[in-house]
């Protein structure tokens, strides 16, 4: 099943060239450590991230915790707490335009994880941060680490 995306590659560059992308980003703690992904996209590419994505027009953001959940991780989650929010000031230099605000949510998985999503990204427990990781994540990832 692929990925639901709202506009085509040109759409979003042209729309995000000119207005901050909203994220919803889920940090799913286990008694291991932390739920991180493998990117396998032209952006951050072969790093290390925490699930997430756009919301969409009209989407509640309790539904796009879910919807991303699913398409990342196969799996559905219990939201517990807004962590707080990242700023994306690196994906000028990655994607050659945008600035995305993440809403960083802790969540709890509902079922086992897989060891990968249906787009073949890697899912990993870490219980420290990777060197090759989104850098803008390092910073929730320690104070959950820490948690």
């Amino acid at each position: 099943m692929a990925r639901k995306k709202p506009f085509s590659p040109e759409e979003f560059k042209f729309l995000y060239s000119q207005v901050p992308r909203l994220v919803v980003e889920i940090v799913v703690k286990t008694e291991t450590g932390v739920v991180l992904t493998l990117r396998k996209d032209a952006a951050w590419n072969n790093l290390w991230h925490l699930p997430g994505g756009t919301v969409f027009y009209q989407e509640y953001i309790e539904d796009a915790i879910q919807r991303i959940a699913q398409e990342e991780l196969s799996i559905t989650v219990t939201k517990q707490q807004l962590l707080g929010y990242s700023e994306y000031y690196s994906e000028v230099k990655q994607r050659g335009f945008g600035w995305s605000v993440g809403l960083v949510f802790l969540c709890t998985a509902n079922s086992p994880l897989p060891s990968e999503n249906e787009e073949g990204e890697e899912i990993k427990i870490f219980d420290y941060i990777p060197d090759n990781i989104v850098e803008e994540q390092k910073k929730i990832l320690n104070q959950v680490l820490s948690m």
